[in-house]
């Protein structure tokens, strides 16, 4: 009967040797380390780097890198946050993050991701300004059309008013080539003054002869 009383009060001994086995070797003191969440993103312009729940000793370093130039490296305890701006850039960029944690590798993290080109497309917001302002533009040459059909109008009577000052003109001009006769009286009286002084000295020289004979 005190066999088996003797066998339990061994292998609860035991237990309790590899459980202090296990305390004193730091099995247990690395639960809390396996809390660590590195988080990170990139975009066009920014990285942000979010590291949380890692030892409080200020030894864990950060490093970021861009096109193998560093952005950032800095020493943190604890928890860690940061955005970084990206320079300009015409083409993708490769953006690394290396984390090493003080309290094992098996934490540390070294990673690559890609930052994209900005899309240049704020632009077209202006636009709208533009446009408004010809809208603006065609109501004043609306209104400028309507006295631009007046003003033909009263110049058409005028000219019509000028075309018969030339049909008056046209028989004066006429009168004149044709000469109907103020000089015709004084040559018709001169050639009968020149035939009367004829026909007087025919008869003086008849009566001159007939005296004579």
């Amino acid at each position: 009967m005190k066999a088996p009383h003797h066998r339990r009060r061994r292998s609860v001994t035991l237990v309790a040797a590899g459980v202090a086995a296990m305390v004193g070797t730091g099995m247990f003191a690395a639960a809390p380390a396996s809390a660590h969440t590195p988080q990170w993103s990139v975009d066009c312009s920014t990285v942000t780097v979010d590291l949380k729940n890692y030892s409080s000793d200020p030894t864990n370093t950060v490093t970021v890198q861009a096109e193998g130039k560093d952005l950032l490296n800095e020493k943190f305890g604890g928890d860690f946050s940061k955005k970084l701006k990206l320079a300009d850039h015409d083409k993708p960029v490769e953006v690394r993050l290396i984390v090493k944690a003080n309290d094992g590798d098996q934490h540390n993290r070294d990673e690559t991701k890609t930052a994209p080109v900005c899309d240049e497309s704020p632009e077209p917001t202006p636009t709208p300004t533009p446009t408004d302002t010809p809208s603006e533009t065609p109501s004043p040459s609306e209104s400028s059309t309507p006295p631009a059909t007046g003003t033909p109008s009263s110049s058409a009577p005028a000219s019509s008013e000028a075309a018969p000052a030339p049909s008056t003109s046209e028989p004066s001009t006429d009168l004149a080539e044709t000469g109907s006769s103020s000089s015709t009286p004084l040559i018709a009286g001169i050639a009968a003054a020149v035939v009367l002084v004829g026909g007087a000295l025919l008869m003086l020289a008849r009566k001159r002869r007939s005296a004579q004979q």
